[in-house]
C-alpha cells in the first residue's frame, strides 16, 4: 500500500507499551504500524516520543462573546494554542460564551461562531442550568453534544442575559434524570457555594487580600461534600457522572469508593494542581487564581499518587482565560478565577510526570488521551492504533526551555507558566495526518479542525 505519511524511527506509545517503530497514515487514519514503512511524506522522529495527541476534556472558549467577552479567547487563538501545545482535540465547556450553550438554538450559534476557525477538533458540552429543564437538555442531545456540564459552585453573571448559572439541588436532580435518559455523561464542578461564598465574603470584609487567604475560604471539605452529594444523586437517578478538576486527594478517594460501589463515575485533575502549591501563589499573583484553589504540597503529592495508581482518570487544563485587567488586581478576591493553560499541558505533564517522577509512558498516554476519548465516546480518538484518527504529538524529551509571553498563541498572553523552565518540548502536532504545528513552520494557517458531534 502507498501511504500518505510515515512517521519513522520514533519511540511510539502503544497500548501494550512503547516501541521503536514506524507509523503510517492513509486518508487521515492510522493504516500501519511496523518496520520499514514508506510513504509520500516522511517525518523522522528519531529521538522523539510519538504520543497520541492530547484530548483536553476541559476548555473554555469565549466565542461568541456577546459584546461582553469578545476580547477573551476565541476559536482561532484557542485552537492555535492547542495545536502548538500538542492538543489535537478538546472538549469545550458551555460557558463563558454568550449565550451559554443550554439548548438547540444556542449550540447552533456556537457551531456557527466556530465555522472555519478550528485548527484542532472540538467536541461540545451542553449545559445543565435551572432554566433549561423544559426541553433544553434533549435539544442539546439532538444537536450532538458529547456530554453535559453543571456547576454546583456559584458561576455566571446575573446582569448578563443568557449567561450560565449554577444549579440548585432540584435542578441538579431533575437534570440528572433527564441526562440519564440520553446515556451521556454529566461533568460537575463540585464546590459548596453556600459555604465558600460566605467564607469569601467574611474574609473580604475583614480586609483579606492574599491568594493564601482566598484558598482558606475554599477548604477541602467543601469539595468533598459536593462530590458526595453528586454521587448520591447519581445513585438515585442512574446518571453517569464525571467530577471536574479535583484539587484534593480526599475528593478522588470519594470517587474510588463510589466506583467500588458500582457508580458510573470518573474524575480529573488539572495540570496546575500538579505543578503549583499554595505557598508560592502570592509570589506569582492572581494569574494563578482558580477554583477549586491550588492546595498544599501534601495534597499535590496525593494527586500525583492517584495519577500513578489509576484513581485519576485524566488530566485537563481547565483553560479559562480572560482579559489582563480582570487578573491585574491588588486584591486577589477581586481577580478573575481561571488559568490559561492549554498550550502547556503536554510539555509540563511530560516533564513533571514522566521525566521527574517516572510516570510510565503508557500511563501518560492514558491520562492525556485514551481515557478521555473512552469516557466521552470519541471513538476515533485517543490511541495509536490502526483505524484510529492519525492524531499525534511528537515530544522531545530532556530539552529544557523557558516559556516567554511571546511564545503563547493566546489572544491575551497571560499564563502562570511564563518564566518557568520546562524540561520537554512539543516538536510537532499532527491532526488526522496533517501537520498543524511544527517548531520549524509554526502553527498552520489553515483550519482543518471540525466539530465532533455525537
Amino acid at each position: 500500500m502507498s501511504y500518505d505519511l510515515v512517521i519513522k524511527n520514533g519511540l511510539v506509545i502503544l497500548e501494550g507499551g512503547e516501541v521503536q517503530t514506524d507509523v503510517a497514515v492513509k486518508d487521515g487514519v492510522i493504516a500501519a504500524i511496523g518496520e520499514n514503512l514508506e510513504g509520500a511524506k516522511t517525518i523522522n522522529a528519531n529521538g522523539l516520543i510519538v504520543s497520541p495527541g492530547m484530548i483536553d476534556a476541559h476548555v473554555h472558549i469565549t466565542d461568541p462573546g456577546g459584546n461582553y467577552r469578545d476580547e477573551w479567547e476565541g476559536y482561532v487563538t484557542g485552537t492555535a494554542a492547542s495545536a502548538k501545545g500538542g492538543v489535537t482535540s478538546f472538549m469545550e465547556m458551555p460557558l463563558n460564551q454568550i449565550p451559554a450553550t443550554v439548548d438547540g438554538k444556542s449550540i447552533e450559534i456556537k457551531y456557527a461562531a466556530g465555522k472555519d476557525k478550528l485548527k484542532v477538533d472540538v467536541a461540545s458540552y451542553g449545559g445543565l442550568v435551572p432554566f433549561n429543564l423544559e426541553g433544553g437538555i434533549q435539544e442539546l442531545n439532538d444537536h450532538g453534544v458529547a456530554a453535559y456540564k453543571c456547576f454546583l459552585g456559584t458561576c455566571g453573571d446575573r446582569t448578563i442575559d443568557g449567561d450560565f448559572e449554577n444549579v440548585d439541588d432540584y435542578s441538579l436532580y431533575e437534570g440528572m434524570k433527564q441526562i440519564a435518559k440520553t446515556g451521556k455523561v454529566l461533568a460537575v464542578h463540585a464546590e459548596n457555594p453556600d459555604i465558600t461564598d460566605r467564607l469569601g465574603e467574611i474574609a473580604y470584609k475583614n480586609g483579606e487580600t492574599t491568594l493564601k487567604a482566598y484558598v482558606a475560604t475554599r477548604p477541602v471539605f467543601t469539595e468533598v461534600e459536593s462530590i458526595r452529594r453528586v454521587i448520591f444523586l447519581a445513585k438515585e437517578t442512574g446518571c453517569r457522572i464525571h467530577i471536574c478538576h479535583i484539587a484534593c486527594q480526599e475528593g478522588v478517594d470519594e470517587v474510588i469508593k463510589a466506583q467500588q460501589e458500582g457508580v458510573d463515575v470518573t474524575c480529573e485533575t488539572c495540570t496546575h494542581y500538579l505543578y503549583f502549591t499554595t505557598d508560592e501563589l502570592d509570589a506569582i499573583g492572581p494569574v494563578v487564581k482558580c477554583s477549586p484553589p491550588i492546595r498544599d504540597e501534601k495534597q499535590q503529592a496525593g494527586l500525583w499518587e492517584h495519577a500513578f495508581n489509576g484513581g485519576l482518570d485524566f488530566i485537563t487544563s481547565d483553560h479559562s482565560p480572560c482579559t489582563p485587567e480582570l487578573k491585574d488586581k491588588e486584591n486577589a478576591f477581586e481577580a478573575w478565577g481561571g488559568i490559561s493553560g492549554i498550550q502547556n499541558n503536554v510539555d509540563i505533564l511530560f516533564d513533571e510526570g514522566v521525566q521527574k517522577r517516572g510516570l510510565p509512558l503508557t500511563k501518560f498516554a492514558e491520562l492525556i488521551a485514551t481515557n478521555p476519548a473512552d469516557r466521552f465516546g470519541l471513538e476515533s480518538k485517543g490511541r495509536i492504533s490502526i483505524g484510529k484518527d492519525a492524531d499525534f504529538v511528537l515530544i522531545k524529551p530532556n530539552a529544557s526551555y523557558v516559556l516567554e509571553a511571546e511564545d503563547l498563541e493566546y489572544r491575551n498572553k497571560i499564563s502562570p507558566y511564563i518564566g518557568r523552565e520546562i524540561g520537554a518540548q512539543v516538536v510537532q502536532t499532527i491532526l488526522r495526518g496533517q501537520s498543524i504545528y511544527s517548531q520549524e513552520e509554526g502553527v498552520t494557517k489553515e483550519f482543518p479542525g471540525v466539530f465532533i458531534k455525537k
